[in-house]
C-alpha cells in the first residue's frame, strides 16, 4: 500500500468510530504539558498549532494553558466531536483539512503540536510546512503513545496469540509489545517517523508511564479504535475481539493493564531550511 494511500485509509478508519476513540484512548499527562510549556517556553501569549488534533483529547490541555489553539483534523466527524469537546473554550479554532493541504492564510505559530498523528502526513510535505508555518525560534513537538510491558506481568497479547494466529495468521502486525526499559533506552531523535534533516535542531525526549485497566468487552473496545484491528475486515475483527475479550474474562480476571509510555519530543526549528536561505 503507498504512503499516500496509508495515510487515507487511517484518516477514514478514525473518522468511523469518533466517539469510541474519545472515550477508550488515553489521554496525555499533566506533567507532560508542565514539560512543554518550562521547554518552549510558550505562556498564554503563544499562537499553537495542532495538527491532527482528533476528538481533542491533546487539545483541551493546551487551551487550558490559555493559548490561542489552531487545530487542524482531516475527519469530519473527529473535528465535529472535538468542537463539541472544546466548546467551553473561546481560544480554540478548530479546522478540517489535512495538513497537506491546509490554508495557513499567512499565519504564523510558536508551537507545533502533533500528538500520535504525526505519522499521518507525508513526511517531505509535512516537515517542510511546520518549518514554514512556525516562527524563527518556534518550537515542534511530537507527543505520543507507546505500548510496552514488564518482566512477569500478565499481557493481552501474551494470552491471546493464538487467537490472533487463528483468524488473522501471518498478520505482520502482530507481536508482543516492548520491555519498558527497553524504551526508555531510545532517547534520541524523533521517534517511529521519518527525520527533518536540517529543519528542526536536536530533540528533548520525555517519558511518562501510564497505565489503563479493562475489563474484557473494555479492552475489545479499545482495540476496536486501533487502525491495525479496523483494517481487519468486520467478519475477521469482530469474532477475534469476541475471543480475546472471553479470553480475558476467563484467564485473566476480566481485568487487563494497557501500559504506556507516553512520549514528549521536542525540538527547536532552524534557523534556515535545508539549501534555503532565511527569509
Amino acid at each position: 500500500m503507498g504512503g499516500m494511500d496509508r495515510r487515507d485509509l487511517g484518516r477514514r478508519l478514525f473518522n468511523e468510530v469518533p466517539e469510541l476513540y474519545d472515550r477508550v484512548r488515553p489521554g496525555y499527562p499533566d506533567e507532560l504539558f508542565a514539560d512543554l510549556v518550562a521547554t518552549t517556553g510558550m505562556d498564554a501569549g503563544s499562537p499553537v498549532l495542532e495538527v491532527g488534533c482528533g476528538t481533542g483529547q491533546a487539545t483541551h490541555s493546551l487551551a487550558a494553558l490559555g493559548c490561542p489553539v489552531t487545530a487542524v483534523e482531516p475527519g469530519s466527524g473527529m473535528a465535529a466531536l472535538a468542537r463539541e469537546r472544546l466548546a467551553e473554550f473561546g481560544n480554540v479554532t478548530v479546522e478540517t483539512s489535512t495538513f497537506e493541504e491546509w490554508d495557513d492564510r499567512g499565519r504564523r505559530f510558536d508551537v507545533l503540536v502533533a500528538a500520535s498523528a504525526w505519522h499521518w502526513v507525508d513526511p517531505p510535505i509535512g516537515w517542510s510546512r511546520a518549518h514554514e508555518v512556525l516562527r524563527p525560534g518556534g518550537w515542534m513537538a511530537l507527543l505520543g503513545h507507546v505500548v510496552v510491558r514488564r518482566p512477569g506481568e500478565p499481557e493481552v497479547y501474551a494470552e491471546t496469540a493464538d487467537l490472533h494466529e487463528r483468524f488473522s495468521p501471518g498478520n505482520p502486525g502482530w507481536g508482543h509489545p516492548p520491555l519498558e526499559d527497553d524504551v526508555r533506552g531510545t532517547d534520541e531523535g524523533w521517534g517511529l517517523v521519518e527525520d527533518p534533516g536540517g529543519l528542526f535542531g536536536p530533540t528533548v525526549v520525555r517519558w511518562y508511564p501510564a497505565v489503563q485497566w479493562f475489563d474484557g468487552d473494555g479492552f475489545a473496545d479499545l482495540l476496536r479504535s486501533l487502525s491495525l484491528y479496523r483494517r481487519l475486515d468486520r467478519d475477521v475483527r469482530e469474532p477475534l475481539l469476541d475471543a480475546i475479550a472471553e479470553r480475558i474474562r476467563t484467564r485473566m480476571g476480566d481485568r487487563a493493564a494497557r501500559r504506556y509510555l507516553s512520549v514528549l519530543r521536542v525540538g527547536q526549528r532552524a534557523g534556515r531550511a535545508q539549501g534555503q536561505a532565511e527569509s
